[in-house]
């Protein structure tokens, strides 16, 4: 932990892993724990893994799987506030969270984060199957342990290694209703694996000051914010033909070709952006951009994915 993220959060690195006395924490403190935006996204991406995999599921069980997928996600994230307590209040997007801000004690958000972590493997185990179980429980000890323990402090390759943590849910999705994995999962893996770099990246270009104080080895703060650049414009060219690759590959339809292609090359347009704006206010405009737009760009290619699933008799399939 760096002396800055001591002095300001006053803890000794034991204390934020201590239980602590009950706090009078609200309901939303609780969800909040649960990083609603990030489980929004992987029950998405997991309800595509779901519905595009071979076979039939019983929506009873269908649903179950996405529940337990959602409550292994908040609980991820429940775990990983819980160990990054520090550093979250020395970062001004993090410092209003529900530990630092003192409204959860770090031994209720370990307690909860636990619990609905064990929860939810056991029940898509008993209730589903224990392939999407066991994918399921490896996701969340990558994210913890791999990613929010390990890498995220030790090394500024933390976001590409530990992106394998939100690229599993597709999978986990597909094993819940076929039992097994296939090659259209590894692919939707790969997507969200290459889309994480430039994702987050960008984020970390202009909130590097950030990370700086906190002392996480970010790629902007390690190896300065040109190598950022290049770095980013790289996975994004690696990027744009893998999220194209189900429609060659005859796993889409021509609507996930045509809108891959064009959000692609709108992807390809802002990394580019990103790389030859470099000083002032348009270089943080232009990854203030990339940030947003990747967003959309990888819920677009989702969400024509699912579409084109449950209804390709609209897409001339």
């Amino acid at each position: 932990m760096s002396d800055v993220a001591s002095r300001e959060y006053d803890l000794t690195p034991s204390e934020p892993r201590a239980l602590d006395m009950p706090s009078p924490a609200s309901v939303a403190d609780y969800v909040a724990l649960l990083k609603p935006r990030v489980m929004s996204l992987v029950i998405f991406t997991a309800l595509v893994g779901l519905v595009r995999a071979p076979g039939e599921v019983h929506p009873v069980i269908a649903f179950t799987a996405l529940l337990c997928i959602a409550i292994g996600a908040g609980a991820s994230g429940a775990l990983n506030m819980w160990w990054d307590a520090d550093i979250d209040a020395v970062m001004t997007r993090t410092l209003r969270r529900p530990i630092p801000a003192g409204r959860v004690t770090p031994g209720e958000a370990l307690a909860f984060g636990m619990t609905l972590s064990v929860g939810s493997v056991i029940v898509l185990g008993l209730l589903v199957n224990m392939v999407a179980a066991a994918l399921l429980a490896f996701t969340i000890f990558f994210y913890v342990v791999i990613y929010t323990m390990w890498l995220k402090r030790w090394t500024p390759q933390n976001i590409v290694i530990g992106g394998a943590a939100g690229a599993f849910p597709p999978m986990v999705g597909w094993a819940a209703a076929s039992g097994g994995i296939g090659l259209e999962s590894l692919l939707l893996f790969l997507i969200i694996f290459f889309w994480t770099p430039p994702h987050f990246w960008a984020l970390a270009l202009y909130k590097s000051g950030d990370y700086a104080r906190a002392g996480v080895p970010m790629l902007p703060v390690v190896a300065g914010p040109s190598e950022t650049r290049r770095q980013i414009l790289l996975y994004t060219l690696l990027l744009v033909p893998l999220a194209m690759s189900p429609f060659f590959l005859g796993m889409a339809g021509l609507a996930y070709g045509v809108v891959s292609g064009v959000t692609g090359a709108l992807m390809l347009l802002l990394a580019v952006q990103v790389y030859r704006r470099r000083e002032g206010a348009p270089a943080e405009i232009a990854a203030r951009r990339l940030f947003g737009f990747s967003i959309l760009y990888l819920f677009l290619l989702f969400a024509v994915l699912l579409i084109e699933a449950v209804a390709p008799a609209g897409f001339g399939l």
